[in-house]
């Protein structure tokens, strides 16, 4: 939304934005839409597996020792080898497939048997599941920090989403008595986080395509040079991985002097990383210097 309306404004109105804050942005949808003949999301969720079997000791004890670096290792492995088997697909066989198959049981603490099983492609819907499956639990979609008692082990997908159910309720409680004790809106109606009454949502002119607002993103910022982006990711986020962010980025089409209007920032979190006080204080901090940069235009 962000980014189409940059584009909008400019084209529109003739309004320069000095600077858009993406929060766990989506871009391009094809980066998570986990169908058939679609393998970047497999490839882009991957190191967001390897941070969460990290946070919850699931990974070899060489892999655990450092987060960073284990998270440049998967990326290195999903960008390579990962990337090439998949694009392989059926061709890819014998000893060089199982070298594959443990490599990304290797990455995120699912077992062997598992990831061939899948035939090396696992959603994130299947890796909340089972990777503590053996505990009873799942791990969940917008923190993958957080865990909850899996209601149902013989089932293919968890049946809720651990983080989402401890967050809501503070949410709506909070926004009850903002809108009834400040505002003072007396009006007793449900306040709707996530909802299916919003579906079928309507694409426009992306029917039969994935939704993509790369194009208005790199337009507005090619004709605005001043206007910067701040990235905000989670590394435990489920939802938009941090390393489909850093794909879609480096998809743009912009020229080296146009990236270094590019801020992106990471917090040891998941989609609402603002839950987590140590990365809402990191955020705090990276948000005001970014709101100082921004209202500074460069000659």
């Amino acid at each position: 939304r962000a980014a189409g309306l940059s584009a909008y404004l400019l084209e529109r109105y003739n309004m320069d934005l000095n600077g858009i804050i993406l929060v766990s942005s989506v871009l391009d949808f094809a980066t998570i839409g986990f169908n058939k003949n679609n393998d970047l999301p497999y490839v882009l969720f991957l190191p967001t597996y390897t941070a969460t079997a990290w946070y919850h000791n699931k990974l070899s004890p060489e892999l655990q020792k450092d987060l960073n670096q284990t998270l440049d290792q998967a990326r290195d492995f999903a960008m390579g080898a990962y990337s090439r088997a998949l694009f392989m697909g059926d061709a890819l066989t014998g000893k060089e497939r199982e070298t594959i198959v443990d490599q990304v049981a290797k990455f995120t603490g699912l077992s062997a048997e598992f990831v061939g099983r899948h035939d090396l492609r696992v959603d994130s819907y299947a890796f909340a599941k089972n990777l503590l499956q053996q505990q009873q639990k799942i791990v969940g979609r917008f923190d993958s920090r957080f865990i909850g008692i899996d209601p149902n082990p013989a089932a293919s997908r968890a049946g809720y989403d651990p983080s989402g159910v401890a967050i809501f309720a503070p949410y709506t409680s909070t926004l009850y008595h903002y809108l009834h004790n400040d505002l003072q809106i007396k009006r007793d109606i449900p306040y709707e986080i996530i909802t299916n009454d919003v579906r079928p949502w309507n694409y426009g002119r992306f029917v039969n395509g994935y939704a993509n607002a790369l194009g208005a993103l790199s337009e507005a910022m090619t004709k605005n040079r001043h206007m910067r982006v701040f990235v905000a990711s989670g590394y435990f986020d489920l939802a938009t991985p941090f390393f489909g962010s850093e794909y879609t980025f480096d998809h743009l089409g912009l020229s080296p002097e146009l990236h270094k209007n590019i801020t992106m920032e990471y917090y040891k979190a998941g989609h609402m990383m603002y839950v987590h006080e140590p990365s809402l204080k990191k955020m705090k901090k990276d948000l005001s210097l970014f709101y100082q940069q921004s209202m500074t235009r460069r000659p």
